[in-house]
């Protein structure tokens, strides 16, 4: 029987209150590594358990964290990606309104592993509720010195800054998340050199997601073959699905990682609406390419999905059913992409443009033969040359969408209207 562990206190009266995480067993991991775990240790632990990121890119924690210098003249510092700007994807901002010493708790084990004194939560300014909820549990946390010098009696001391961002996609691309905190335009830096050589402030930097950090306080206290048990080998653990499209029962879910996909949409959300079929289901936030509902036996892991040309990504699964227009799809995530575009890069930033005007010229009836090679070229010139994967999340999704469903783009060339309205 599968635990809940990461959601255990979301539907909990006052679950974002010390108290109530108290009660819970909260803080005892961070405790227990204060009193038992050398730095190396936790890291070791944490290689150990196979934790691979829960931001998009799936890069081994353990191993990230071993990448910083040991003995260096410069701070160290720990930053927590919680922008959230994927559409679809909902379950940090969960953790953060409803469980925020979960969090708080993950930052103090991982700050003190890779010797962190200092760590900066980047999140939404548009998680007004999470920014306050956070600023609370900060203040909590400093008054029973879980934060602060000289933590629980011990020589580590740690600090949490909070820092809102305006809403630019872009931040959630680490280098151009680290540009903002340093007051800069958010652009993407070339790398190498890598954050955890040369991140903020030109210091080593561990740049880790939220559902990543609050992991870490379970592997602390349950093992690390604890969680390597959940899910499959090359991808353990317990994960968040976010769910939301047309589909019966939307919400977040922790389930182990690897559950299928069919599994996920039809039995805990309740498949497609009344007198509807689905049609194609978007994985991992609309970055991710969508899959046709004749491949939703796929597992949701990492592994499984780049298998078959998708991936998980930030696990913001969006259900589209037989009512729906993937051209309509295909045309809003691209304007999406344009619109959120740094313009840092010309294949993007030019690209982008020209796609969106070839949807929304076939979106509106006035496709002309050789639209959809146009596309296909365009979308050429754009994975691989771009410095973040903004592009080529871009890329990827439209390329997904004409592979796919490419008779409804030729229906709206040939028969200059859109079958579904």
């Amino acid at each position: 029987m599968f635990e809940q562990v990461l959601l255990k206190n979301i539907g909990v009266p006052d679950g974002h209150l010390l108290s109530t995480y108290e009660a819970g067993g909260g803080y005892q991991a961070l405790a227990k590594v204060l009193r038992e775990y050398t730095p190396d240790e936790v890291v070791e632990l944490v290689k150990k358990s196979n934790l691979r990121g829960r931001g998009g890119a799936g890069f081994p924690t353990g191993m990230k964290w071993s990448f910083v210098p040991k003995r260096v003249d410069k701070p160290k510092y720990l930053c927590c990606n919680a922008d959230e700007g994927e559409p679809g994807t909902f379950k940090d901002r969960i953790i953060m309104e409803r469980d925020p010493h979960q969090l708080i708790e993950g930052l103090a084990v991982s700050a003190y592993a890779i010797g962190a004194e200092t760590a900066y939560v980047y999140i939404r300014g548009e998680y007004v509720t999470a920014i306050r909820r956070l600023e609370q549990a900060i203040a909590e946390a400093h008054e029973k010195h879980y934060l602060g010098r000289g933590i629980l009696g011990s020589d580590f001391n740690f600090t949490v800054h909070i820092h809102c961002g305006a809403g630019a996609y872009i931040c959630g691309e680490e280098t151009a998340m680290l540009e903002s905190l340093e007051g800069k335009r958010a652009q993407p830096r070339l790398k190498p050199p890598f954050p955890a050589v040369a991140g903020l402030y030109a210091s080593p930097t561990v740049i880790n997601n939220v559902e990543t950090l609050v992991c870490v306080p379970h592997i602390v206290m349950r093992g690390a073959d604890w969680f390597r048990d959940v899910g499959p080998e090359k991808s353990p653990g317990p994960k968040l699905y976010c769910l939301s499209g047309q589909v019966r029962r939307p919400g977040l879910f922790e389930l182990p990682m690897g559950i299928p996909l069919r599994e996920l949409v039809e039995d805990h959300a309740g498949g497609a609406l009344p007198e509807r079929k689905i049609k194609a289901v978007i994985p991992g936030g609309v970055s991710a390419p969508l899959i046709p509902e004749r491949g939703l036996d796929v597992g949701m892991d990492f592994d499984s999905l780049a298998a078959v040309g998708s991936m998980l990504g930030s696990a913001g699964v969006i259900v589209i059913d037989d009512s729906t227009c993937v051209v309509r799809v295909a045309t809003r995530i691209i304007e999406f992409f344009h619109h959120e575009s740094c313009g840092k890069c010309t294949p993007c930033r030019e690209g982008l443009n020209w796609v969106v005007k070839v949807l929304r010229r076939i979106e509106a009836g006035e496709g002309a033969p050789g639209d959809l090679e146009q596309l296909k070229a365009l979308c050429k010139g754009i994975f691989g040359n771009t410095f973040c994967a903004l592009g080529d999340g871009a890329a990827m999704g439209l390329r997904a969408a004409l592979e796919h469903f490419e008779s409804e783009f030729v229906a709206h060339i040939e028969e200059r209207r859109c079958p579904f309205h």
